[in-house]
């Protein structure tokens, strides 16, 4: 999908009526683990076949662009640029493959569960809740690899899809990326089918897949679909294509209904729900790495961030270490006690200098081998013994991903997840540590910053007054789908003007390090 901030996913899920299943379609769907699976599968099964030239049709409703760009090209999810131009588009029908020789030729019909694991079988080879139209070229470089994370690509797409060796953790073989936006599109897919086809499926043999008809997945792989389900929630553009195959086929995928399906039948951490309950309304999925410190000798420190809208028991979470990006993950330095909403959990290496950090400070001061790592060892934010978060290349190698730095968390960065980016980080000078430590927790500061919108409702034309500013702020405006239309740094206490806004319900958020609320405006 095209990312929707987490937070606004939650107000959009109580707002888009269109985005839920008939009433009573999921009435017997009451249970658990994979009682429930069975459930949905019972609900699911004996859908209306349209045949494999059929999903040309499907596409014409199914696949367009009304979300992102809106000029109603095929939305594919191998040429999709989250946030810049497309490198090229495909009208529908006219685009269809056809012969290939470079991306961009034409598109065709790609099955996230290869053709081959189920001998193109009927219904499965037909199924467009698992089956997307892509790039010609790009399906191909796909081929019948699983998907899943790459530690170093051989092929990477003009989107930024990748083709290489595996970073998920027990799996050594090819695997092929998708990029972030829509590794939630992919995981939910692959749910759908384990539960469409649980009768079936046992009989499959696949790398991602293990012989079971119930968990289905192997364990590396479905801890990483969980990660990517909780990482990417749902979107506008997944509701809508949901729907539109149900006017096909007959039958639902009920994890984009009800994305919490995924969290009571496989575990993890949910996606956001769609009908209204399941998540609370926590801007984030879950805790997550927010600083790096590795300084000089001994400065090295690690800050964990709660944004979750809870307070957060951290006996199932844990930080291991990959030495010199290579290997298996350290044993793992576990974490205890309570992490308050908004607050940050620092850990020291307890011989970090006096004039860096003072370690007393600290939640954790230890010798512990994690908290004696380089520029080249990637760090991972485990929880219930899955890789959650992470600090740099995994399996990387010897090079350094962040030496003699200090790196923090973009308050923009997608969080957690479990490939490194950069991008998604700032950096400092070496021994920078003036940022670490625990923060209040929100509800001590709520009252301190002030801001409102006025008039509200209005016409367009509004003023944001924002009040009690002490450290640098982040004003942002989203629309109901979750599109950002404003945003603004203030570093003091501002009235900030805003102009012609179309009419519509929005959605202002004040942010910073310790504060973080949200404001509705409605523009007539």
């Amino acid at each position: 999908m095209k990312k929707i901030n987490a937070f606004f996913f939650v107000i959009l899920s109580v707002c888009i009526t269109y985005g839920q299943a008939p009433s009573g379609y999921y009435s017997s769907a009451s249970g658990n683990g994979y009682t429930l699976k069975t459930q949905l599968y019972n609900i699911i099964k004996n859908h209306n076949n349209r045949g494999y030239s059929g999903l040309w049709t499907t596409y014409n409703t199914s696949d367009r662009d009304h979300q992102n760009e809106n000029d109603n090209t095929i939305f594919d999810l191998y040429s999709e640029v989250q946030n810049g131009s497309d490198p090229y588009n495909f009208t529908y029908g006219s685009n269809q493959c056809g012969t290939y020789s470079i991306e961009g030729n034409c598109y065709n019909r790609e099955h996230m569960i290869p053709q081959s694991v189920f001998n193109s079988a009927s219904p499965m080879v037909a199924d467009a809740h698992f089956i997307t139209p892509t790039d010609g070229k790009v399906n191909g470089i796909r081929s019948n690899y699983p998907h899943g994370d790459v530690a170093s690509a051989s092929i990477t797409t003009r989107n930024g899809s990748k083709l290489g060796s595996s970073a998920v953790s027990g799996y050594s073989g090819t695997v092929f990326e998708p990029v972030d936006a829509f590794k939630g599109d992919i995981a939910r897919m692959y749910f759908y089918f384990a539960t469409r086809y649980q009768n079936t499926v046992a009989n499959y043999n696949y790398d991602m897949f293990n012989n079971n008809s119930t968990q289905v997945f192997t364990t590396p792989f479905l801890n990483m679909l969980l990660a990517w389900h909780a990482q990417d929630p749902v979107s506008a553009r997944e509701i809508e294509r949901n729907n539109a195959i149900y006017a096909r086929q007959g039958n639902r995928n009920p994890y984009i209904d009800n994305p919490n399906y995924v969290n009571l039948i496989w575990g993890g951490t949910s996606g956001g729900d769609n009908t209204g309950g399941g998540n609370n309304s926590g801007t984030k999925s879950d805790l997550y790495l927010s600083e790096y410190v590795e300084g000089s000798s001994n400065n090295k420190a690690l800050e964990i961030k709660n944004e979750t809208g809870n307070n957060i028991n951290l006996s199932s979470y844990s930080v291991k270490k990959q030495t010199n990006g290579s290997g298996s993950w350290s044993s793992g330095l576990n974490l205890s006690g309570t992490l308050n909403n908004n607050g940050k959990f620092v850990i020291v290496n307890s011989s970090i200098s006096s004039s860096c950090y003072n370690k007393s400070n600290a939640n954790i001061s230890t010798s512990a081998t994690e908290m004696a790592f380089n520029g080249n060892d990637p760090i991972g934010l485990f929880k219930n013994g899955v890789l959650i978060d992470i600090i740099g290349n995994y399996n990387g190698g010897a090079s350094n991903f962040a030496s003699e730095v200090t790196i923090r968390r973009k308050s923009t960065a997608t969080v957690p997840k479990t490939t490194y980016n950069s991008s998604d980080w700032n950096t400092f000078a070496s021994n920078t540590c003036s940022d670490l430590g625990n923060k209040t927790t929100q509800e001590n500061v709520d009252s301190t910053i002030k801001f409102r919108a006025f008039p509200n409702p209005n016409n367009g034309n509004f003023s944001i007054s924002v009040e009690n500013i002490d450290a640098t702020t982040l004003v942002e405006i989203h629309s109901i789908l979750g599109q950002k239309v404003y945003s603004k740094t203030i570093q003091n206490d501002s009235q900030i003007e805003i102009n012609s806004l179309s009419k519509g319900i929005y959605y202002i958020r004040v942010s910073n390090t310790v504060f973080n609320k949200v404001s509705k405006v409605i523009i007539e």
